[in-house]
């Protein structure tokens, strides 16, 4: 039985009612730019994230980008980050004009490591970006306690909705960065029927820049304060997100059931690396990434059995072809680039079920002979 990395289909036909009955009414407004549903998704999407504000954009990429430059971030700053993560996070930094300035991961979480951040921060440092990769959030209160005076941008695309306890409270993706950052690809766990993106922040002189940067740096029809960007949230993409929200939770939650399964399954099988949460997290899994030895044919194994698969992520950015002339060389970053030849994702969706998620797990324990 082939098993899809994803299957969209499956859990559009959950919510096809809800989602077609909250287009209906955009369609027949005719007004599709920004207005009621994207007001009223930036509420809630605050609420979610325990923040003041939140504003809608183009896209998860549109958000990193207008997050620098609403914090004046341009030519010949430096910002910190990781290299183990979707391209978006440091292209963007390079498209305001700053450098990258790459670290290395935590090789359980494969989250940012604070005190190298902390160790690369220069008087060129104008922000620091941790990424919550594959739905579990970075040590941002480590980064802020180290780094008190670099503002954080948290790329939050894959966490929406997850938490982190910090000094005894839960704290929401987004809650404690300058800004945080997410994405509404249609394979995120919040995705849209196209793409979309959102900015929250506690700081209200934010909130108002990032407002004008979406909009050509206007707030008043046809005159700029400043130059900005075409980068507004579609209504039905935002009325598409409203509906799908209220699940968001339980999905998360079958997430977190699907991949315990996993670990279970795979518990006895030394060569396979589970994932590791950190006790202080509450993962959405956004991905179920494994490490295993031989890759290359263990992908190939899971190909020949139907089972959908993917690397998330193949070439640590540091090492790509277009940041070369920051001169990183290999073994810059060694866990990065350890992990970027070990880790392989599978299948996770909620909607998966139990003869599907047996199915991978026959296939993964049995290319190790189990």
């Amino acid at each position: 039985m082939p098993v899809p990395l994803l299957d969209l289909r499956a859990q559009h036909a959950t919510i096809r009612e809800s989602v077609l009955a909250a287009l209906l009414p955009v369609v027949d407004d005719q007004a599709f730019i920004l207005g009621k549903p994207v007001v009223e998704l930036e509420a809630e999407v605050a609420a979610l994230s325990n923040t003041k504000f939140a504003v809608g954009c183009a896209n998860g990429t549109d958000a990193l980008l207008i997050a620098m430059r609403a914090l004046d971030v341009g030519r010949d700053d430096e910002v910190i980050t990781t290299p183990f993560t979707f391209f978006a996070t440091a292209g963007t930094i390079h498209n305001v004009g700053a450098k990258p300035v790459f670290v290395d991961i935590d090789p359980k979480t494969y989250n940012i490591r604070p005190d190298l951040a902390a160790a690369a921060v220069t008087s060129r440092t104008k922000a620091v970006i941790p990424v919550d990769l594959f739905g579990q959030i970075a040590q941002v209160e480590e980064i802020r306690r180290l780094m008190p005076r670099v503002p954080l941008i948290e790329d939050a695309a894959q966490s929406i909705g997850a938490r982190r306890s910090i000094d005894g409270e839960w704290r929401m993706a987004g809650e404690v960065a300058t800004i945080g950052t997410f994405s509404f690809f249609p394979s995120k766990n919040l995705g849209g029927y196209g793409d979309g993106g959102m900015m929250v922040t506690q700081d209200e002189a934010i909130y108002h820049r990032l407002m004008r940067l979406r909009t050509h740096g206007s707030v008043k029809t046809y005159f700029h304060e400043e130059v900005g960007y075409n980068s507004r949230l579609d209504a039905l993409q935002a009325a598409v997100l409203k509906a799908k929200l209220p699940f968001l939770a339980q999905w998360s939650a079958k997430r977190r059931e699907n991949a315990a399964y996993y670990n279970a399954a795979f518990a006895d099988v030394a060569e396979i690396g589970t994932p590791f949460v950190e006790p202080a997290n509450e993962s959405i899994f956004n991905q179920y990434t494994i490490r295993v030895p031989r890759r290359d044919k263990f992908r190939e194994h899971l190909s020949a059995k139907g089972i959908g698969h993917s690397v998330y992520y193949p070439l640590p950015l540091h090492l790509q072809p277009c940041f070369a002339y920051l001169g990183y060389k290999a073994g810059a970053c060694p866990e990065s680039e350890k992990a970027a030849n070990e880790v392989v994702s599978l299948p996770v969706f909620p909607e998966l079920t139990r003869p599907q998620l047996d199915e991978v797990i026959a296939a993964v324990r049995g290319f190790f002979g189990r």
